[in-house]
Formats: C-alpha cells, structure tokens, sequence
C-alpha cells in the first residue's frame, strides 16, 4: 500500500520563493546594490575563466527554473512523486545560487563564495541521484522541464566550481592569473574526470554533458588561446566527458530514460 501524501502547499511555496531568489538576485546591481558578477570575475581572472558569451547560458537554465517553480506548483502536480522527492533539494540548491550572486556582487569570488557554490552543487547532484535511479519513466513534461533543466543546471555549477575555486586562490593571493598554468590545467583535467564519472554514473546524461562541454569550449576560446596547456587540458576533459555519454547511451534502457 502506498503511503505517499500530497506535497504540501509550504514546499511549492518555498520552491516559487527559491526561484524568485535566484533570478532576482542578479538584478541588484541594476537598483545600485552591489557590483556585476562579471566585474567581479574580471578582478580575480584566471586561465579557466570562461568566455564572456558562455554566461549566456544563464537565460534558458534561470527559464527552465522559472517553468519548473510555476508547473510544480499547479494543482495537478500536488501528487507528483518525483517532484516531491526533489522538492527540498530544489529549494536548496535554486535559493543557494541567489543567494551566491548576492555575496558575490557584495564582496567578491571568496573562499565563502566556493562553499555557497558547492553547497548548491551537492544539492544538485542529489537531485540528478534522483533522476538517474527514478524507477518509472519520465513524463514528457517531467524530462523536459525536470530531467533538462537540472541535469544542465548540475553540470554548469559543477564547472562553476572549479572556477569559482580558482578564482578565490587569485583573490586571497594564492597565484596570479596566469601563474602556474600546468596546476590550472591538471585542475581542468580533474574536473573533466569527475565530470565524466557524474556522466557515467547518470547512464549517459546527454544534458549534463552538453552543458559541461559548453563550459570546456568557453574556457578553451578564452584561456586555451593564452596558454597551450590549458587547451590540451580542455580538449582532454571533453573528449573524456563526451566519451562517457556516448558508452553511456548506447544502452538502449539509457537512451529511453533520457529521450523517452
């Protein structure tokens, strides 16, 4: 006998109230609070720092939160088991992001800012834990506004972190920017690997891989012009991630679970 209950009218709040902290949060600057997050990230730059055009990514995942906050919410969806699993850790890792650009738009990409960023991160990943072992199949609104929207959100902060972290040894004079490019570049690698096992372990997660290789091609036109270490370092974390999904999804259980 199923002993599920109805997801309760606090969590859809606090779902909508995370999203609005997210996306608000980054418009302080334009009320004159705080600086630009891009100033920032200018201030502290190193070899992995992204391309500008890369952030633009930004738009669909704060759109794909905005969808997710507003369908999740509907009456229809008060029953919904997997909605209710993610529910907390939604709320977790959308409030977190928020509440990271406020602290970095105050002060800048401190050691405080990679443990806000991280903490959104874990949230994440338990997230995508949840969407990779969901026992049903997805419904056509669940992968698109569910699976997409947080297997890209999961694999942009975890690019996010790696830069953010490097960043914040620049900012608390741990390095220059350009110093010591071959650490910079074993730390790509790193996080290719990682990246890569999180690909693997998500049965091929084709959104989660997109989505960190976009990041790895952002760094690859900015630094990897500068530094022929920090290109090769890309190349090899892409080919690694990419690699993943491909073995991945030739699983044809896989390939269902993620594209129906």
């Amino acid at each position: 006998m199923s002993t599920h209950k109805h997801r309760s009218a606090f969590q859809r709040l606090a779902i909508i109230l995370a999203v609005v902290i997210q996306i608000g949060a980054t418009f302080l600057p334009q009320l004159g609070f705080g600086d630009p997050i891009g100033e920032r990230s200018d201030s502290v730059r190193t070899l992995i720092t992204p391309a500008g055009w890369a952030f633009a990514i930004w738009g669909p995942l704060f759109f794909g939160s905005a969808v997710y906050a507003i369908w999740q919410a509907l009456p229809s969806q008060r029953d919904n088991v997997l909605l209710d699993r993610i529910g907390w850790a939604s709320v977790l890792a959308l409030s977190m992001q928020g509440v990271w650009a406020i602290y970095t738009q105050f002060a800048n990409l401190t050691f405080l800012s990679a443990i806000i960023i991280l903490t959104s991160l874990a949230a994440l990943l338990s997230i995508l834990r949840t969407l990779v072992a969901f026992e049903r199949p997805f419904s056509l609104a669940e992968r698109t506004i569910v699976a997409i929207t947080f297997s890209a959100l999961a694999a942009w902060l975890t690019a996010a972190s790696i830069v953010n972290i490097t960043a914040s040894l620049v900012y608390h004079g741990v390095g220059g920017g350009g110093d010591f490019p071959m650490i910079t570049a074993i730390l790509v690698v790193v996080g290719g690997v990682i990246a890569a096992l999180a690909t693997a372990r998500s049965r091929g997660n084709p959104w989660y891989a997109l989505v960190f290789c976009w990041a790895l091609l952002a760094i690859y036109f900015k630094g990897g012009q500068e530094n022929g270490a920090i290109a090769l370092a890309t190349l090899i974390s892409g080919l690694l991630v990419a690699g993943a999904a491909v073995v991945g999804l030739k699983t044809r259980a896989n390939r269902h679970h993620w594209f129906g």
